[in-house]
């Protein structure tokens, strides 16, 4: 399951995931997209985990100083090349989003939007120490995941991918409870409120959970001062 995104749901294949994506889950992605960008400064530097195809990325680089994107497939980020400015203010690397290749305490903002807390299939734990690892003192960390009201409009949209051929069919008899199952072994689950606020337990952060767009839980840790 590591390697799905990278190997199977990658580059051109994962755009088209968003192409076919219904107007209530267009929503759903612009609302994330503008949440985040509600939380960047002018000036900051920020580190965006799973970038993919550089959907993110333009926006951005529109509001922040510096932003770098990150993703462990090869052929997606050569698509997101194409679209940047070489003299522009993003840049993008092939990294695991659980063993960042990064100094500690040099981002404003790290985001990781869009249930890649899940998608990544990493430790969560693990993910969650390297995000305010990489995050200056103060800095603001942002990880997100489905609402539970969005179940079916998530679940028409993962239907749709299967209907492309993105996924695997839907394997209607393990799908339920939040977790979307394919008959190819892909497996899609979310993070609840609770859990969210379990990962961050004996961390330097403060952290709350705000429910966006009725379709988005967002975690927002900010990193201790000192």
């Amino acid at each position: 399951m590591s390697g799905y995104y990278e190997d199977r749901l990658a580059s051109d294949r994962l755009k088209r995931a968003y192409e076919v994506a219904t107007p209530r889950v267009r929503r759903y992605l612009e609302a994330e997209l503008e949440h985040l960008l509600s939380r960047v400064e002018a000036g900051d530097s920020v580190l965006d985990l799973g970038c993919g195809y550089g959907r993110t990325l333009e926006p951005l680089g529109r509001r922040a100083g510096r932003v770098i994107g990150i993703d462990n497939s090869i052929a997606s980020l050569r698509l997101a090349r194409e679209s940047l400015d070489p003299g522009g203010r993003c840049r993008i690397a092939a990294m695991d989003a659980a063993a960042l290749a990064l100094l500690p305490g040099v981002f404003d903002v790290v985001g990781c939007i869009q249930n890649g807390i899940s998608a990544f299939h990493v430790d969560r734990r693990t993910l969650v120490r390297e995000c305010v690892r990489v995050a200056k003192p103060g800095g603001l960390v942002l990880l997100s995941s489905y609402a539970e009201a969005f179940w079916p409009d998530r679940l028409e949209w993962f239907e749709r991918q299967a209907d492309e051929g993105l996924l695997g069919e839907i394997d209607r008899e393990r799908t339920g409870g939040g977790t979307i199952v394919c008959k190819d072994g892909f497996t899609a689950t979310t993070v609840g409120e609770e859990e969210f606020l379990s990962l961050c337990e004996g961390l330097p952060v403060r952290a709350e959970v705000v429910e966006v767009d009725g379709s988005s839980l967002f975690c927002e840790i900010r990193r201790e001062s000192r």
